[in-house]
C-alpha cells in the first residue's frame, strides 16, 4: 500500500508540473495574439518552413518545456503536422539534463542531428501535404481567437483614440478584480512557488541512478531545477498580465478558453497516463530485455521511446554512457521519445498523438540502423 501511495503522489506530482506548464504556456501564447493583434501568429500560419525551424528549435530545448509550447500551438492550429513531428524529433525529454551533465560532447553532436534530421523529416512532411493537410479535427474549434473588444481602434495620426474602449494594460483594475482573475493570480502565484522551491521536479526511478548522481554534481545551468527557476521566472509576466489585462480578455480568453476547456483535460489524461504508466514499469525490468545484440537494442531502445514518460529512456543514457551500446541506439532512443511532451498531446488530441509517433518510429528505425550499418 505504501509503495501505491508513492506511484500514487510522485504520478500527482508530475501531473500538476505538466499541467501547469502547459497551462502557462497557453496564457502566455493568448495574451501575446491579442498584444500583437494577430498578426504574429498569422506570419506563424502562412509560413510552413518556418513552423518546421520553431518546431525544431522548441524540441531541442533541454526537458519538455519546449515540446509542451509545439503542442500548444499545434492544438491551436498555429503549427502543422510537419512541425509538430519536427519537435518531437528533436526533442530529448529530461533526458537531455542528464546526458549535458554526464556526456557534454557527444550531447551536442546528439542535439546537431536531432535538429538535422527534425527539420528534413518537417519539410517531407509539408512536401508531402502540400495543399492537402487539414486542421486537426480534434484541434481546439475556438483557435486564437480576436474579438472586436480587443482590437485597438486609431485615429488619423496611427494613436489610440481617446474616447475608444482599446485593451491597454492598467493595474487600476485590480481595484475590482473578478472571481476569475482572483484565482488566477492565485493559481499561478502558487505554481511559481512550487517551482521556485523545487516541489514539483521530476523523479528519475527507472535506473541510470548513477549516471543521475553524476548529472547532479557541481553546478549545471542545464540542471532540471535551474530552467525550472526560469520558467518560474518567466511565469511572472503572467502574473503581471492577469492584474493588468481587461475584464474581457480574463473571461473571454483566459478563464473560458484556457482554464474551463483545457486544463481539466490536460490534467486528468496526464495523471491517468501517468498513474498506468508508472505502476507498470515499477512491476516491469525493462532492463531486462537488453543484450549484446545492436540491432535488437535499437528495436527495444525505439519500441520504449512511444512511451510518454521521461525515466525509462535513461537506461539507454546509461547503457552508451558506460560503452555498452553504440551512438546508434542512443541516437534511435532520441528520435522515438519525447519526454512528456506527448502527454499533452495526447489528452488534447489521439489522432495527432498516433500520427507523431508512428512518423517518429519509422524515422527512428531508419536512422538509428542507417548509422548501425555506417559503424556508428
Amino acid at each position: 500500500m505504501e509503495e501505491f501511495l508513492d506511484i500514487f503522489f510522485d504520478s500527482l506530482r508530475n501531473s500538476v508540473l505538466i499541467t501547469g506548464m502547459v497551462i502557462v504556456m497557453m496564457l502566455m501564447i493568448e495574451y501575446i495574439n491579442i498584444q500583437s493583434q494577430g498578426r504574429w501568429f498569422n506570419r506563424l500560419r502562412g509560413s510552413r518552413s518556418g513552423q518546421v525551424v520553431l518546431g525544431t528549435l522548441l524540441g531541442l530545448i533541454p526537458g519538455c518545456m519546449g515540446g509542451f509550447a509545439a503542442v500548444s500551438l499545434y492544438t491551436h492550429r498555429l503549427l502543422g503536422l510537419g512541425a509538430l513531428v519536427a519537435a518531437m524529433i528533436a526533442s530529448s525529454g529530461d533526458e537531455a539534463f542528464v546526458m549535458l551533465a554526464t556526456i557534454p560532447r557527444e550531447t551536442l553532436v546528439l542535439m546537431l542531428l536531432l535538429g538535422a534530421v527534425a527539420i528534413v523529416v518537417g519539410l517531407v512532411i509539408n512536401a508531402f501535404t502540400k495543399n492537402k493537410e487539414k486542421a486537426d479535427p480534434e484541434a481546439c474549434p475556438q483557435d486564437f481567437e480576436m474579438h472586436q473588444c480587443d482590437e485597438h481602434h486609431h485615429d488619423a495620426s496611427g494613436h489610440c483614440a481617446p474616447d475608444a474602449d482599446c485593451p491597454h494594460a492598467s493595474l487600476r483594475i485590480m481595484r475590482h478584480p473578478s472571481w476569475q482573475r482572483i484565482v488566477l493570480l492565485l493559481g499561478v502565484a502558487a505554481f511559481i512557488v512550487a517551482l521556485a522551491f523545487g516541489l514539483l521536479e521530476h523523479e528519475h526511478e527507472h535506473g541510470a541512478e548513477e549516471v543521475a548522481e553524476a548529472a547532479s554534481e557541481g553546478l549545471n545551468l542545464f540542471d532540471e531545477y535551474w530552467l525550472n527557476l526560469i520558467f518560474a521566472a518567466v511565469s511572472l509576466f503572467v502574473l503581471w498580465f492577469i492584474m493588468t489585462a481587461k475584464e474581457h480578455f480574463i473571461k473571454e480568453h483566459l478563464w473560458d478558453h484556457v482554464v474551463r476547456r483545457h486544463l481539466p483535460k490536460v490534467f486528468c489524461w496526464t495523471f491517468g497516463t501517468l498513474l498506468l504508466i508508472t505502476i507498470g514499469l515499477h512491476f516491469f525490468d525493462i532492463a531486462s530485455w537488453t543484450n549484446s545484440n545492436v540491432a535488437l537494442m535499437i528495436v527495444l531502445a525505439v519500441l520504449i521511446g512511444i512511451i510518454p514518460e521521461s525515466g525509462p529512456h535513461l537506461l539507454f543514457v546509461t547503457l552508451f554512457a558506460t560503452g555498452a551500446v553504440p551512438f546508434s541506439v542512443l541516437l534511435a532512443s532520441s528520435i522515438s521519445q519525447d519526454g512528456h511532451a506527448g502527454l499533452p498531446l495526447l489528452a488534447e488530441s489521439k489522432r495527432g498523438f498516433l500520427k507523431v509517433k508512428l512518423i517518429n518510429v519509422a524515422v527512428a528505425l531508419v536512422v538509428g540502423f542507417a548509422c548501425y550499418w555506417l559503424g556508428f
